[in-house]
């Protein structure tokens, strides 16, 4: 699972470097998550801009990876393609998280 994080600010931006999160690569995406995010900063951002194809498995990764933030640290999603975000929607997790059109909407605040 190619993920790159980097500060921006008090924030930190993880960007998924892959076409899909699915079943195949749940558990990895979790795994690398927790490396990218250990210590680093009480507001993230995921950029999902390349992410093209998302699963149930993959949205319930993502939901994994905030629950384990805890409350006092924040996980929002930037860049959702149009496929990606009627999954948000039809899941009705896009009121679960706050989701941003791209990551330069994301980092304005």
């Amino acid at each position: 699972m190619n993920l790159l994080s980097r500060p921006e600010g008090e924030k930190l931006i993880v960007t998924v470097n892959e076409a899909r999160i699915d079943s195949a690569v749940a558990i990895q995406f979790k795994d690398r998550m927790r490396e990218e995010t250990d210590g680093g900063g009480d507001h993230i951002i995921l950029d999902l801009a390349q992410v093209d194809f998302i699963d149930s498995s993959g949205l319930g990764a993502i939901v994994a990876v905030m629950k384990a933030l805890g409350r006092d640290r924040r996980l929002d999603l930037s860049g959702l393609t149009e496929n990606v975000d009627k999954v948000f929607r039809l899941t009705r997790m896009d009121s679960v998280f706050q989701i941003h059109p791209c990551l330069e909407d994301a980092l304005t605040p």
